[in-house]
């Protein structure tokens, strides 16, 4: 045993391993024979160090601050591209467009790979080749070329914004990574914020190359970083424990097996499933209509890099680097709207050490708030950004909390997004990320168009008035939001699981789900490995009952089967299980 030991707790994960974790002992399995963490797993990720799990979630975070960064560092550069190239203002903004769209599109290829193989690896490729490409747009002689260049390297850039909510899952329970989370959103924001001021200057002092020649600077940095994330996926890392104990080949477990090792799942299942499911959650009441809200809040984030200069360049005259300065004032929101989500986390914890069971709704006031300061804040800047005479610091304060108010709608939708669809997140959470890329794609084609037409006051005007519209949204989720997950054939609910197996043919009828499309439904799950809800559900009960009963209150991965509370953008619950 000694020797099986020595295995299970292999050099390489002692540096990770805190204080108290005992490694020594027999692998652990389920009741199917198959490996599992065992309590306080040195190999567990949410076991790892405080310290060394922050260390790989900032080292994450600042992959996706080089894709935000990158995003939007083009728009402070476009006369100069324009005039390099011999095109209009507005074929240059295809720079910024076509990035976008590799947002649209890189997701739903990156994220069922990093569910296949892991999320180290994905990391690592597809940084590298997003660090390979900046060198086609930096040094391109063609505007074709730079079009073409900025869309791989947008798609590349994705990995990041889809990976890493799935690394911050896999590190923190539930109840310690709202703070990880709030740093992810913040970094969203920011970066697009400081692209454009940094660009601007550039093109003061070198011209527009200079931008791109930052980014190579900036990912090569990181990338460098980037090689020290060890694999956090838990399905692989017991994977890899269960090669290594079977080498050993000791009686009792030479056929010992991961549970991904024992499903016959298929990487074309899982595309089935990441290329269909998104589509069918997408018209759900709940996805569709937050799909909308946050679609029109992400436009309106790449619209202001063509506001901004509107209304601090082409009507007060500031050059292209002082004329972008305003824009950190929407970093500053942005780290107060985080602040918030920090403070809120720390709420909902500290309700849930008190025996308070969180639902779904419990994520909308934060939504609420921010639905009624968007338009709030809208109006302002665009009536204050209208006229000269308003000092340049009224407009400016106004982008703040413009700034604010759209960080706290996009996160708390997202988890209430993750919260009602639990084992069916992943799949929600890429059709809002396809939404609203697009939506942001299409943002600089229109908005000079626009804001020409209807003047700086006129258009704000009107996109706040979208806001009003929208604005009630959480409030109606807040009051029916149960009752529209009962009908909902992807929300789970208690109830139907209490109903399970008793619901007559007229009942599926009314809540939108016949027997013909559940097992529709169940053969999606079962090519791509996923288990049958039922099956958690028992799981979570048995994970409960030894965490009754052990000594150190909490079983291992038990964080994560918490249904009610759930920060992580993009990971299906049924990841923890596999």
């Amino acid at each position: 045993m000694d020797r099986l030991s020595r295995v299970i707790s292999r050099t390489n994960a002692k540096p990770y391993r805190s204080a108290g974790i005992n490694d020594s002992g027999a692998p652990a399995l389920d009741e199917h024979g198959h490996l599992q963490f065992s309590v306080n797993d040195i190999e567990n990720p949410k076991n790892w160090s405080t310290a060394r799990r922050w260390y790989i979630t900032i080292v994450s975070v600042l992959l996706v601050v080089n894709a935000t960064f990158a995003s939007s560092s083009p728009s402070g550069t476009l006369k100069g591209i324009s005039k390099q190239f011999q095109v209009s203002e507005e074929a240059a903004g295809l720079v910024v467009t076509l990035f976008l769209l590799g947002y649209v599109f890189g997701p739903l290829f990156w994220a069922p790979l990093s569910e296949f193989y892991g999320r180290k690896w994905i990391f690592y490729i597809s940084f590298t080749c997003y660090f390979a490409f900046n060198f086609l747009c930096a040094f391109t002689n063609s505007f074709a070329g730079l079009l073409v260049g900025r869309f791989i390297t947008g798609t590349f850039a994705s990995a990041p914004l889809s990976n890493a909510p799935g690394i911050i899952a896999d590190l923190w329970g539930p109840v310690e990574r709202g703070s990880a989370m709030a740093l992810f959103a913040m970094m969203t924001f920011i970066g697009p914020a400081l692209g454009p001021v940094i660009s601007g200057f550039l093109e003061l002092t070198e011209n527009w190359r200079w931008t791109f020649y930052v980014l190579i600077w900036f990912s090569f940095g990181t990338m460098l970083l980037m090689f020290t994330i060890p694999e956090t996926l838990p399905s692989i890392a017991l994977a890899h424990k269960a090669r290594r104990i079977r080498k050993l080949k000791i009686p009792g477990y030479e056929d010992v097996k991961a549970p991904i090792e024992a499903t016959d799942r298929s990487l074309m299942g899982i595309y089935k499933v990441a290329l269909t499911r998104p589509w069918i959650i997408l018209f759900d009441p709940i996805s569709l209509l937050i799909a909308i809200y946050i679609s029109v809040v992400y436009c309106l984030l790449y619209m202001l890099f063509s506001i901004y200069p509107i209304v601090f360049q082409e009507k007060r005259g500031w050059n292209s680097g002082v004329g972008e300065l305003p824009l950190i004032g929407t970093a500053l929101g942005a780290w107060l709207g985080g602040a918030y989500v920090f403070w809120d986390s720390h709420r909902n914890k500290k309700k849930m050490l008190a025996g308070h069971e969180l639902t779904p709704e419990d994520r909308l006031p934060m939504a609420m708030l921010g639905g009624i300061l968007f338009p709030i804040t809208m109006f302002w800047f665009a009536w204050s950004g209208e006229y000269n005479v308003v000092p340049w610091i009224i407009p400016t304060l106004a982008g703040v909390f413009l700034a604010t108010s759209i960080l706290l709608i996009f996160v708390a939708y997202l988890n209430y997004l993750t919260d009602s669809y639990l084992m069916y997140a992943a799949s929600a959470i890429a059709a809002n990320t396809v939404a609203r890329s697009a939506a942001g794609a299409a943002a600089p084609l229109f908005t000079n168009y626009m804001f020409e037409a209807l003047g700086v006051g006129g258009g704000g005007s009107l996109i706040a008035g979208v806001g009003c519209l929208l604005a009630p949204i959480p409030f109606l989720f807040y009051k029916y939001g149960k009752k529209i997950r009962e009908r909902s054939k992807f929300a789970p609910t208690p109830s139907k699981a209490e109903g399970e197996g008793e619901t007559s043919n007229e009942e599926q009828d009314r809540h939108g789900s016949s027997s013909t499309e559940q097992e529709a439904e169940r053969e999606l799950d079962e090519e791509a490995g996923i288990p049958d809800p039922a099956e958690l559900e028992k799981q979570e009960e048995e994970l409960r009952e030894k965490s009754s009963g052990s000594g150190s209150g909490v079983a291992p991965g038990q964080e994560d089967n918490d249904d009610r509370f759930l920060d992580a953008s993009g990971m299906e619950k049924a990841e923890n299980h596999r």
